[in-house]
């Protein structure tokens, strides 16, 4: 099922997208991270690999994001994936910031930590998509980020324990403001898909479900503390 507050907003392909891939959300949702998150029982080693490759995965959407700007339609989604880039910049990485300082991560350290191949291989991904796809294609690669976290952030927040250590994290991805950028672009990539041939409303399929595999990758990567081999 959809997250609650949102069902209003979906439209014909975003449905089907979440029905599609709803097992895959219950498996993310349920996975050790989240459920330890949940339970503010998560190690501080996992969490601080997990801000650190998140605050890394960022940038690549904020790229992302932009050459969705470059590619939306019309002026208002333009200005919407201008500012939606700009806030996986600024306001999450406020966010990060609180959490580095907690953990004394300077600078210095974030910049020597390498992607992991789950982080590298979401934002190649991503990146990728945005160059070589089309505009509908790329909004329904960028909508599981935006779409699960809001989903395991509400189911987080209302099983949280109120001095839960991550509170600052699950209450950014459980309000009110993050909840209107979700709607927004679940709206976007609904539009989109009205104007796309049939070929391209599978790609969009296949699309948001490679994401929503990644997310789970990315979540899992993170509590297994997996990094490069070789």
């Amino acid at each position: 099922m959809a997250s609650p507050g949102l069902a209003g907003a979906l439209g014909a392909f975003s449905q089907e997208a979440w029905a599609r891939n709803a097992a895959a959300y219950e498996t993310i949702r349920s996975m050790p991270f989240n459920a330890e998150l949940a339970a503010g029982t998560l190690p501080q080693d996992r969490f601080r690999h997990y801000i650190v490759q998140d605050a890394h995965y960022l940038i690549g959407f904020g790229r992302a994001l932009s050459l969705a700007a470059a590619k939306a339609p019309d002026p208002d989604t333009i200005v919407q994936f201008s500012r939606a880039a700009q806030e996986a910049i600024v306001v999450e990485r406020a966010l990060h910031g609180g959490f580095f300082r907690d953990y004394g991560i300077g600078p210095e350290t974030f910049a020597a930590t390498p992607l992991t191949p789950a982080c590298d291989h979401y934002v190649c991904y991503l990146v990728a998509t945005a160059y070589a796809e089309p505009y509908a294609v790329l909004c329904a690669a960028l909508l599981p980020c935006f779409w699960i976290y809001k989903a395991v952030g509400d189911d987080i927040f209302a099983r949280a324990a109120p001095d839960n250590p991550y509170r600052a994290w699950i209450d950014t991805y459980a309000g009110d403001e993050f909840a209107a950028a979700v709607a927004a672009m679940i709206a976007a990539t609904d539009r989109a898909a009205l104007d796309a041939s049939e070929g391209e409303r599978a790609r969009m399929h296949r699309a948001f479900t490679q994401a929503t595999r990644l997310e789970w990758q990315f979540w899992d990567s993170a509590y297994r503390d997996a990094a490069w081999t070789l």
